[in-house]
């Protein structure tokens, strides 16, 4: 994907330096990547055989169960000091920091790199896949409860935050990654470009103040800013950090251990999700390195402060000047994702219509002031588009299942 590109980290053993470019970074997630997790649609099911496979090669504990009874894991790797704890889908539906655990671990168990071993040196990884096994299998946010784990963490209500939270006290982690997905509504600050990859340094107190743990967590997410601006200038935002205690963000964040939210967003038509899945990977990946001590650049963590806020500023398409009841305006469409018979399907509605400017659309389709007719505006079977032309032509907005 990013070929023209060249990272350089520097490791420094046996006081020779080693120069890593983007290129092997690559070559690393393509040699790794876990191929049978693909699509969004991930759960217990896809997951467990792949951990059964490990055998010795890592520690593997069942934690405990869903509401439903689903098992959830721990895996942990690495024999270092330094602890790094990181748990995904806690909202179900969100999947594909899930396939970049498994292409991370993959990575870690397989590569002889000398300066992979250095995590694995330095580090002692637990990882958490899937946290909310219910709402993946049913492919929503909450959990089978109706409750979004990722605001119950000091009512700590349900089965899952309380495995999390026992797992955070027994553990004693010196970061934490809280790996998430974003929708494609993200653009970047005041630009046209999506947020591709989003963080956030959580706050830990209503002042937001900048405490160590926070400057350690910003100086991570500057390193990984400084890595994805080479791959995708202008595509990573960040989020408000607006101080909920209710968050599991915020709580880990006020127990004055580095914390930082992880968000997988949008690319072009990238519906998979796979160039994200790569992005997100080479992001951990670095920020492993950094924790490990095995790079030799200077950040300032003040840098992070000048990563443009996410905005809700994208539609999945827009139909740009079309005549449509008698006037020239803009037509905005969302996606519905759907899960029907173990697939996810991708079904399109109007969401807004009028003068969108500055509003964008991950697909813009000129009409050019030519007449369109909207067929099954409000039905689940999707819409299509008939310009009334000279010669009328039949766009389809349906976008194919995963």
């Amino acid at each position: 994907m990013f070929t023209n590109v060249t990272l350089i980290i520097f490791t420094f053993v046996f006081q020779e330096i080693i120069v890593v470019t983007s290129i092997e970074l690559q070559k690393l997630f393509n040699k790794n990547k876990q191929n049978d997790l693909k699509g969004r649609f991930i759960h217990n099911d896809h997951i467990l055989p792949i951990i059964n496979s490990y055998h010795d090669k890592l520690k593997r504990t069942l934690l405990g169960e869903s509401v439903l009874k689903k098992s959830i894991y721990k895996l942990e790797i690495g024999k270092g000091k330094i602890r790094v704890l990181m748990w995904s889908q806690m909202h179900g539906n969100e999947s594909t920091t899930t396939k970049v655990i498994f292409d991370l671990i993959n990575t870690l168990i397989n590569e002889e790199t000398i300066f992979l071993k250095s995590i694995l040196e330095a580090c002692t990884i637990c990882i958490i896949p899937i946290l909310n096994p219910d709402g993946a299998i049913d492919y929503m946010r909450q959990n089978a409860n109706g409750i979004d784990l990722n605001r119950d963490a000091q009512a700590l209500s349900q089965p899952e935050s309380l495995i999390l939270n026992t797992v955070f006290h027994q553990f004693k982690p010196d970061y934490c990654f809280n790996l998430h997905g974003q929708r494609t509504i993200f653009g970047v600050g005041e630009s046209n470009k999506p947020a591709t990859i989003s963080f956030l340094v959580p706050a830990q107190d209503k002042k937001k103040s900048l405490t160590q743990n926070r400057i350690t967590a910003m100086e991570l997410v500057v390193i990984m800013n400084n890595l994805l601006q080479t791959i995708l200038p202008g595509q990573v935002g960040i989020y408000d950090d607006t101080f909920n205690i209710n968050c599991v963000g915020d709580t880990f964040q006020s127990r004055n251990v580095p914390t930082i939210l992880f968000e997988a967003g949008h690319f072009g038509i990238d519906y998979q999700r796979e160039f994200t899945r790569e992005l997100m990977y080479c992001s951990i990946l670095k920020a492993l390195l950094y924790i490990a001590g095995t790079t030799d650049e200077k950040i300032d963590h003040n840098d992070y402060f000048n990563i443009p806020h996410n905005q809700k500023s994208f539609y999945d398409i827009i139909l740009r000047d079309a005549f449509y009841n008698g006037k020239i305006q803009d037509l905005a469409i969302q996606y519905e994702e759907v899960l029907e018979n173990n697939r996810i399907k991708f079904y399109p509605h109007v969401k807004k219509i009028g003068e969108l400017k500055g509003i964008n659309g991950h697909r813009e389709i000129p009409i050019n002031k030519n007449e369109i007719e909207l067929l099954n505006k409000d039905s689940i079977e999707g819409i299509e588009v008939i310009v009334v032309d000279k010669i009328s032509e039949k766009i389809s907005l349906k976008l194919k299942e995963f």
